[in-house]
């Protein structure tokens, strides 16, 4: 469970994008003209980083509107940091985003995203229906160490294009001997370049963010920083050809004066009332690692689903997940990193210093490995577990930059004393992706008790005791150890085994645990008896 609280899809209202529920700004000229889908088969992409007239043209227009655009936060918008999350499904709407998209004639992209999220994530946390974050539930998580398709997280920028196999192709240029360009048939070609199966664990770098907005709020940003809980992770074996093996048989190599791959994605994404296609990139001596940086087509066994970047998208490993640009047509071999937004303006690790008042885009660095981090998936926060000596938690443990698990520790007092996990409840080791953990804590006190989890990777890093200690003002990488309050009831104490007996006898549980028992707990004769043994106040 998320700290957000027991939240299932299942009881919630169905997910709707009723129009009525946003402003629409008002426009008096037809924009289709403007912008539009140039590619036959490819719906839904808009090219913007090959035309700036076009860019300017759409930050006029939304310049021109921006009053009428939903305030954040504000009516209809929630404030969602400093008071209790809406209990709605989807829990988070994004109306200034999809009024971007209507405002520049794009509302196709914003119906056809959310239809593929109904037919390819009808059963994850909707966290914000637009652009799609759907957090993985629970129970979704423990089913096994590959996490299924249907239930794999989504953290998306932009709208969901569809882009049809035939028809894409990969233009590949810059800093390279020779530009080139290929079809996805190229690509699946064995003979042309070597093909590769990594499986690993991709990690929003805001997963856990709901920690650190219940006890330190921060940024809202434009996009909503969505409240991640301990579901935005997800493992998958993915399929494809290495970018290093593309660049060498395919260009020529790079040249010299190359430092970072920048990868263009076919989604609209917009800041500050500017229009981007989503633009990230890594370090060239990260794609020089055989296996690390990948095109991939395939996702566990099947084609990649249209929400997960179909036909091609990035898989860089050990890295935050915004790297691994879904819908990948272009990629740019630069000097410097790439400008960007979402690669120079956001995703920034600012001290605990840096906040409203002073945060700059300079002053804070890129967030590009994922640190080890860890949850505690089962039981959920604020359980009432009744249980015999022990106490089972299952969870995740992960780390990027290639370093894998080696230890996961979990204490049942806050984090004074630690037990390790068996390494038979351990699953198997992988560069590139997670461990999933099962441990039987001796636990004898009873009450509240607080739960905690540490992991220790192949470097020798941990995570910090604290959350205070992991905050940021935009609120990433929630690395600190992750932390559950249960209430213990043990049976194997007398006074406890017989009051759960009165309680059965009545008909009624421990839970809910502040509901009042409906019958008196001691009868007059065994409470005169006790207080004249022990007295509560003294003879002289």
């Amino acid at each position: 469970m998320s700290v957000r609280g027991d939240i299932s899809t299942s009881s919630l209202p169905s997910p709707s994008l009723d129009s009525s529920r946003f402003r629409s700004p008002s426009i008096s000229f037809d924009v289709s003209k403007l912008f539009p889908e140039e590619k036959l088969g490819w719906s839904g992409y808009v090219e913007w980083e090959k035309y700036p007239d076009r860019k300017t043209m759409a930050r006029q227009i939304l310049n021109a509107h921006k009053e009428e655009f939903t305030p954040i936060p504000g009516l209809p918008c929630p404030e969602f940091q400093f008071v209790p999350l809406p209990d709605t499904n989807p829990i988070l709407i994004g109306y200034r985003w999809k009024e971007y998209h209507e405002l520049l004639g794009l509302k196709n992209i914003v119906d056809f995203s959310w239809e593929t999220v109904q037919k390819e994530k009808p059963d994850l946390i909707h966290l914000l229906d637009f652009p799609y974050n759907g957090e993985t539930t629970s129970e979704q998580l423990l089913q096994g160490k590959i996490t299924d398709n249907m239930f794999h997280f989504v953290r998306n920028h932009g709208g969901v294009p569809d882009i049809e196999e035939d028809v894409f192709e990969l233009e590949i240029g810059g800093l390279v001997t020779t530009p080139a360009k290929l079809s996805l048939k190229d690509l699946k070609d064995p003979d042309k370049f070597p093909q590769v199966e990594v499986t690993v664990t991709l990690q929003c770098s805001g997963t856990r963010r709901i920690e650190q907005i219940r006890e330190y709020p921060g940024d809202g940003d434009e996009l909503i920083n969505a409240p991640w809980g301990e579901g935005a992770i997800g493992t998958a074996v993915y399929r494809g050809v290495p970018l290093k093996k593309v660049l060498k048989h395919a260009c020529g190599g790079v040249l010299p004066e190359c430092k970072h791959l920048e990868f263009i994605g076919a989604d609209t994404y917009f800041k500050k009332n500017n229009v981007f296609n989503y633009a990230v990139s890594v370090p060239w001596r990260k794609v020089r690692h055989n296996e690390e940086v990948i095109l991939a087509w395939e996702m566990n066994g099947e084609p990649l689903p249209k929400i997960h970047g179909y036909p091609l998208r990035m898989i860089v490993t050990g890295y935050i997940g915004a790297r691994s640009c879904k819908w990948v047509y272009r990629i740019n071999a630069l000097a410097e990193p790439s400008m960007g937004p979402v690669q120079a303006q956001e995703y920034l690790y600012y001290t605990s210093q840096i906040g409203k008042q002073n945060a700059k885009y300079s002053n804070g660095f890129s967030i590009q490995q994922m640190p080890v981090s860890s949850a505690i998936i089962s039981p959920k926060d604020k359980d009432v577990i009744v249980h015999e000596g022990t106490i089972t938690l299952r969870g995740w443990a992960y780390s990027g930059g290639g370093n894998w698990v080696e230890r996961v520790e979990v204490s049942p007092d806050g984090g004074s004393v630690w037990y390790a996990v068996d390494q038979d409840n351990l699953t198997e080791k992988h560069y590139h992706a997670w461990r999933l953990w099962k441990i039987d804590i001796p636990v004898d006190a009873e009450g509240w008790l607080e739960f905690c989890v540490r992991t220790w990777d192949s470097s020798n890093n941990t995570e910090p005791t604290f959350v205070r200690s992991a905050w940021n003002w935009d609120l990433h990488v929630t690395s600190s150890c992750h932390r559950i309050k249960l209430y213990s009831i043990n049976k194997k104490r007398q006074a406890t085994k017989e009051r759960l007996k009165l309680l059965a006898a009545h008909g009624v549980g421990v839970t809910p645990l502040s509901q009042p028992a409906e019958f008196s707990l001691e009868d007059d004769k065994d409470y005169l008896a006790t207080m004249r043994k022990y007295p509560r106040e003294p003879v002289d």
